[in-house]
C-alpha cells in the first residue's frame, strides 16, 4: 500500500499569520497520526514563513516516539541565516528518516519544479552523501520526464515525482498525457534502483486516478489540499478518507 505522509506547512502558516501557538502544529501532527497517517512532512523555508526549526525538532521527537516516518524537505543549497541553520545542519539536529531535496528559491511561493539532473548532478553528490551518512533516506524532487537515472548515480534512494502538472491537467479534464509521463518516469526510476514517492497538489479528487496510472508509488506527501479539505470536513475524517483512497 502507498503510505501517506501529511505535510503540516499550512498549519504552521496559519499559526504564523496570527502569532502565538494556535493552531498547534504538534497537536495537528498527533491528530493525523491518531487517524492513521504513516508519517509527517514539513518543508521549512529559510524565511520561516511556515514551519520553523523549532517545529522540525519537536516533530522529529514526536515521530520517533510514535515510531513513524519523519520526512524533512528543503533546498540543500540555501544559505544558513538566523533561525535557519541550513538544510543539512537541520537534518543533523533532527535526524529525519527521509530527507527530500527540493530546488526551490527563497522567494518561491511553493515548489514548482524538480532538479535538472544533467546540470545539478555534480553539486548534488555532496549533500546526498552527507545526508546518507546521517542515516537519512534521500529523495530528490523530480519532474516527469527527468533523467532519473542520474538521480540514482548521485546516490539518492528515491525520487519524488512533482505532480503539479498532473493535478492541473486533471482539473482541466485531460490528464492522460501527464499520467503517461509520470508512469514512464516512475518505471525508469525503478529500473535504476530508485523508489518512487509523489507529491504536490494531490487531492481526494485526483489521487485515485494518479495511483491507478502510476503503480508502485511508495509514499505520497499531501499538505495543501488535505488542510483545505479538513477546513470543511475535519482533520481526522479527512486523513481517514485519504487512507481509504490508498
Amino acid at each position: 500500500m502507498t503510505r501517506l505522509s501529511v505535510n503540516l506547512n499550512k498549519i504552521a502558516l496559519l499559526r504564523n499569520a496570527r502569532g502565538g501557538r494556535d493552531p498547534d502544529v504538534l497537536q495537528a501532527a498527533r491528530a493525523c497520526l491518531d487517524a492513521g497517517a504513516h508519517g509527517i512532512t514539513v518543508h521549512p523555508r529559510p524565511d520561516a514563513r511556515h514551519a520553523r526549526a523549532d517545529d522540525v525538532l519537536a516533530l522529529a521527537t514526536l515521530c520517533r516516539e510514535r515510531g513513524v516516518e519523519f520526512n524533512l524537505e528543503g533546498n540543500p543549497f540555501a544559505p544558513a541565516r538566523p533561525g535557519y541553520p541550513g538544510f543539512v545542519a537541520l537534518c543533523r539536529q533532527a535526524r529525519p528518516d527521509q530527507a527530500t531535496l527540493v530546488p526551490d528559491a527563497d522567494g518561491q511561493l511553493t515548489s514548482d519544479h524538480g532538479f535538472d539532473f544533467a546540470r545539478d548532478a555534480a553539486v548534488l553528490r555532496q549533500p546526498v552523501a552527507a545526508l546518507r551518512a546521517l542515516g537519512c533516506r534521500v529523495s530528490l524532487f523530480a519532474d516527469a520526464g527527468a533523467d532519473v537515472a542520474q538521480a540514482a548515480a548521485v546516490g539518492a534512494d528515491r525520487i519524488e515525482l512533482y505532480t503539479g502538472p498532473f493535478a492541473e491537467a486533471h482539473a482541466r479534464g485531460d490528464a492522460s498525457e501527464a499520467l503517461e509521463r509520470c508512469a514512464a518516469t516512475a518505471r525508469l526510476a525503478r529500473e535504476a534502483g530508485l523508489g518512487v514517492n509523489a507529491g504536490h497538489d494531490l487531492s481526494q479528487q485526483n489521487l485515485a486516478a494518479f495511483l491507478a496510472a502510476v503503480p508502485g508509488v511508495l509514499e505520497v506527501s499531501i499538505g495543501h489540499a488535505l488542510v483545505v479539505e479538513a477546513l470543511y470536513g475535519g482533520l481526522v475524517p479527512t486523513v481517514r478518507r485519504y487512507l481509504e483512497l490508498l
